[in-house]
């Protein structure tokens, strides 16, 4: 059983864990030589600002940890992403916001768009027979290994092998960064799986996992979330924390690993 109670104080612990990593994510991308991707992160009030011009995608184009005092800042902040020529994806967190902010974002053509899972466990050992053996490894990944990484990030989330040179560089400069883990799950030696983890003032943020397809239903990913939360009670967390699709096949295995529900966010987006 999970002893934590969700309060006010564990959902912003939450929510900081994946400002933190994000940050420290874009951020490393940003310093490579000439910013290539051109990562903007950009703080006002309580909220964080991400952008990149060459990565479109909502998840490098958000806004993340609004509160109602941030009100007043909405035009600001809209203005930052109009004049990139950038929609950007509102994170809104329940407590941290009311009714008034929301109908503000619709008033200004903003709309739910979505839901997404924070999911929050006090570190443990596990003391479960995980089917761990000869046949199926979990280790760090090596240094020299983020094509392998990249190759499986990309074929399992469909993103097609012409990403994996981006996905191999922006994610090896994160390697010798304080506070990141990769892991990898081999079965029979062949590179099957892979999961991340980011560890910021006490708490560990499991921010990635993924499954080649024609490794899935061999339990991989619940053994890399396992393994992962036993690192951060070696490492010392107090917390470990992760996000995810509702209901989808990760939220279920963050289930069966003892991991409960901190809160549902909601997505905010804005028509074209």
């Amino acid at each position: 059983m999970n002893p934590l109670t969700t309060t006010e104080s564990l959902i912003q612990d939450i929510e900081q864990s994946e400002i933190d990593y994000m940050v420290d994510r874009m951020r490393s991308i940003q310093l490579r030589d000439d910013n290539p991707e051109g990562v903007e992160i950009v703080r006002l009030g309580r909220a964080t600002c991400f952008y990149s011009k060459t990565m479109p995608w909502p998840m490098f184009n958000t806004v993340k940890g609004l509160r109602n005092e941030d009100l007043d800042l909405l035009e600001p902040i809209l203005a930052f992403y109009r004049e990139r020529e950038r929609q950007p994806r509102i994170e809104l967190v329940p407590s941290q916001v009311d009714a008034n902010f929301m109908a503000n974002l619709a008033q200004r053509g903003f709309y739910q768009s979505g839901f997404h899972t924070s999911l929050y466990i006090e570190p443990m050992q596990y003391q479960v027979n995980r089917l761990n053996s000869i046949v199926i490894v979990i280790r760090e990944l090596l240094s020299d290994e983020f094509d392998v990484y990249a190759s499986i990030h990309c074929l399992a989330t469909g993103l097609g092998t012409q990403g994996i040179p981006y996905v191999s560089k922006n994610n090896r400069i994160l390697y010798d960064r304080k506070g990141w883990k990769f892991y990898l799950a081999t079965v029979d030696d062949v590179p099957a799986a892979v999961g991340v983890m980011y560890m910021q003032d006490g708490i560990a943020s499991l921010t990635f996992g993924a499954t080649l397809p024609e490794f899935r239903n061999r339990g991989l990913q619940q053994m890399l979330i396992q393994h992962r939360i036993e690192e951060a009670y070696r490492m010392q967390c107090r917390l470990v924390v992760s996000q995810c699709s509702f209901l989808s096949s990760s939220h279920r295995n963050m289930e069966r690993a003892g991991m409960r529900i901190g809160y549902v966010r909601a997505s905010w987006e804005r028509g074209s």
